[in-house]
C-alpha cells in the first residue's frame, strides 16, 4: 500500500478535467486548440464503395398484334397479346385470362373500330362462312313458315 501512495495523489475534479485535455493537444489538433477543447472525432461509417443500385430490369413481356389483319388463322392462333383490354373480341374471337385473344375458328383476321365509341374489335372471318348458332336456326325456320 505505501508504494501506491506515494506513486498516486488525490486530485479533485476539476484539476483532472482541466489537465486531461489540456495537454498534448496542439499536437493532435493543430496549433489553433483551445486550453479547455474537448475531442470529439467521427470516422466514417461507410470504409468501402458498394455497388451501385441501378442495373437491373425486367424481362420483356411480347406484347402486341401477333397476326395482322387480312392474315389467316386457325382454331388457338394468337391474334394479340395485351395487358387489359385494348382490344375486344369480337366473332369468333375468344379471350383468356391474360386478355390475350385468340381465335376459335378458321379464317382471316380483321380489325374493325367503333366510330363512337373508339373501341377496337377483332374479329375472324370463317373460310365456311358465317354459322347461325342452333338457337337462332330455329326461329328463322318458323319465321320462314
Amino acid at each position: 500500500m505505501a508504494i501506491f501512495g506515494s506513486v498516486t495523489r488525490q486530485i479533485d475534479l476539476k484539476t483532472l478535467v482541466c489537465r486531461a485535455f489540456t495537454h498534448n493537444l496542439p499536437d493532435v489538433l493543430g496549433s489553433n486548440a483551445g486550453p479547455l477543447t474537448l475531442v470529439f472525432r467521427r470516422w466514417a461509417t461507410k470504409k468501402a464503395a458498394g455497388s451501385t443500385q441501378n442495373g437491373r430490369d425486367s424481362h420483356a413481356k411480347f406484347l402486341g398484334v401477333k397476326k395482322f389483319g387480312g392474315e389467316k388463322v386457325i382454331p388457338g392462333n394468337i391474334i394479340v397479346r395485351q395487358r387489359g383490354t385494348r382490344f375486344h373480341p369480337g366473332n369468333y374471337v375468344g379471350m383468356g385470362k391474360d386478355h390475350t385473344l385468340y381465335a376459335l375458328k378458321e379464317g382471316h383476321v380483321k380489325f374493325a373500330r367503333n366510330k363512337m365509341s373508339g373501341r377496337k374489335w377483332v374479329h375472324v372471318e370463317p373460310i365456311e362462312g358465317h354459322v347461325l348458332h342452333p338457337v337462332y336456326q330455329k326461329t328463322k325456320t318458323l319465321e320462314e313458315s
